[in-house]
C-alpha cells in the first residue's frame, strides 16, 4: 500500500513536470500567419533539350529546407518553388569552417570554387577567382544583379568584385566600377560615397563611365543599360513595407537584359538577401515575408522564362540560418509555430531547384562549388 502511494505520487509529480515542460516549450515558439497569401503561377516548362541562352540564378540567403517548409505552410501548401522539377541538396561547408558564411558560400556558387570564410571571390591567399559573370561577358552576354540588401553585402559582391575580406567595404564597392556588370540594383548608396574612407564617390565614377545612376524606382523605370540603381541608403525596406519594389526591380532587369543582349543571352543573379538578416534576429514574421516575396519573384521569373523557352532557372541558398524548426501550425489556417536554435548559420545541406533547358545537368547531392561549376559550364 505504501509502495502504491509513493508510485502514484511519483507519477503525479512526473505528470506535472511534463505539463510544465510542455508549456515552457510552447511558450518559446514564435507563431505567425501571413497577411498576404497568394496564388502560384501555372507555367509550361520548355524541353530540357532546348538551347540555354539565358541563366537566371536566384539565391535565397539563409533559405534552408526548414525555412521553405514554413513558407509553404504559411501560403496554405503552395509555393512557386513547387514548379521546379529537379530538386537536390547542396553541401555548404567552406575551406576554413564547417559552418560557412555568405562570402565563402556565395563564392562557391559564383565561381565554382570553395574558399575560406570572409573571402569575396578570392582564394584563401587572397587571389581573385573569376565569377561566372566573367565567362558570360567573354561570351558576349549581358550580366545583372538585383538584391534586397546593400551592394556591399557578400552575395552580390562575389559576382561583381573581389576582396580577401567581406568587410573591406571600400575595396568591395570599388570593384563594381570595374566589373562591367550591366544591371546593378539594390541598396547601399551610402557605401558608394558617404561612408567611404577615401572620399571617392563610386556612383559618380560609374556615371562618368556611362551608367545611368538612379536612386528611386521612378527613375529606374525610365533608365536604360548600363544601370546602377541604389534604391536605399542601406538595405531595402522590409518586405511588408516596400510593396512590389523587389518584383519591379527584377522585372526591369529582365526587360533591359533581354532587350539588349541580342542573340547572345544574359546571366542574371537575383538574391532574396534579407531572409537571412531577419533569421539572425529570430524574427520569423519578417523572415517569412522576405521568403514569400522571393517566391513571388520566382513566379514572375518563371512566367517570363516559360514565354522565352531558352532560359535556365536555378534556385538555391548559400546556407541556412537560425537553426529553425517547424514545431506547430495549421496548413488550412496558414499558421506556423517555430523555434530557433541559434542566431547564426548552420551546416545542414540546403536544397537546390532547377527548371527549364539544361535541367538534366543537375541531380542529387552536390558540393556548392560543383553546383556553381555546372551552372558556369552551361554559359557559352
Amino acid at each position: 500500500m505504501k509502495y502504491s502511494y509513493y508510485l502514484l505520487l511519483a507519477l503525479a509529480v512526473a505528470s506535472v513536470a511534463c505539463s510544465c515542460r510542455k508549456d515552457k516549450e510552447e511558450n518559446k515558439l514564435s507563431y505567425y500567419v501571413t497577411p498576404y497569401p497568394y496564388d502560384i503561377v501555372n507555367v509550361e516548362e520548355p524541353p530540357a533539350s532546348n538551347e540555354v541562352r539565358n541563366i537566371i540564378f536566384l539565391i535565397g540567403d539563409g533559405m534552408g529546407l526548414e525555412q521553405v517548409s514554413c513558407a509553404w505552410v504559411l501560403n496554405h501548401g503552395k509555393l512557386n518553388l513547387d514548379n521546379m522539377p529537379v530538386v537536390g541538396l547542396s553541401r555548404t561547408y567552406s575551406l576554413s569552417d564547417l559552418i560557412t558564411d555568405s562570402a565563402a558560400g556565395g563564392t562557391a556558387l559564383s565561381t565554382g570554387q570553395k574558399t575560406s570564410n570572409s573571402h569575396v571571390a578570392t582564394d584563401p591567399d587572397g587571389n581573385p577567382i573569376p565569377s561566372m559573370f566573367v565567362k558570360a561577358q567573354e561570351c558576349g552576354k549581358k550580366t545583372g544583379v538585383a538584391v534586397t540588401c546593400l551592394m556591399a553585402d557578400a552575395t552580390p559582391s562575389v559576382f561583381c568584385s573581389h576582396s580577401d575580406h567581406r568587410y573591406k567595404y571600400d575595396e568591395v564597392i570599388a570593384g563594381y566600377a570595374e566589373s562591367g556588370v550591366d544591371y546593378i540594383a539594390g541598396g547601399g548608396r551610402d557605401y558608394f560615397g558617404k561612408k567611404r574612407k577615401d572620399a571617392r564617390n563610386i556612383d559618380d565614377e560609374m556615371g562618368t563611365k556611362g551608367y545611368a545612376v538612379v536612386y528611386d524606382e521612378t527613375a529606374l523605370m525610365e533608365a536604360h543599360l548600363p544601370i546602377l540603381a541604389l534604391l536605399a541608403d542601406d538595405n531595402l525596406p522590409v518586405a511588408l513595407e516596400r510593396g512590389d519594389l523587389f518584383r519591379h526591380m527584377v522585372a526591369k532587369g529582365l526587360a533591359e537584359l533581354s532587350t539588349n543582349c541580342g542573340d547572345k543571352g544574359f546571366v542574371y543573379m537575383i538574391e532574396g538577401s534579407s531572409i537571412d538578416d531577419w533569421l539572425h534576429e529570430n524574427r520569423i514574421d519578417n523572415a517569412m515575408e522576405e521568403l514569400l516575396d522571393f517566391d513571388r519573384v520566382l513566379g514572375d521569373v518563371l512566367q517570363w522564362a516559360a514565354a522565352d523557352g531558352h532560359t535556365l532557372v536555378i534556385v538555391t541558398a548559400d546556407h541556412a540560418t537560425g537553426a529553425l524548426t517547424l514545431q506547430d501550425g495549421d496548413l488550412k489556417e496558414g499558421r506556423i509555430g517555430v523555434g530557433f536554435g541559434n542566431d547564426s548559420h548552420n551546416g545542414i545541406a540546403v536544397p537546390y531547384y532547377v527548371w527549364g533547358p539544361g535541367r538534366d545537368h543537375f541531380n542529387g547531392i552536390l558540393e556548392n562549388a560543383e553546383l556553381g561549376a555546372r551552372i558556369t559550364s552551361l554559359i557559352h
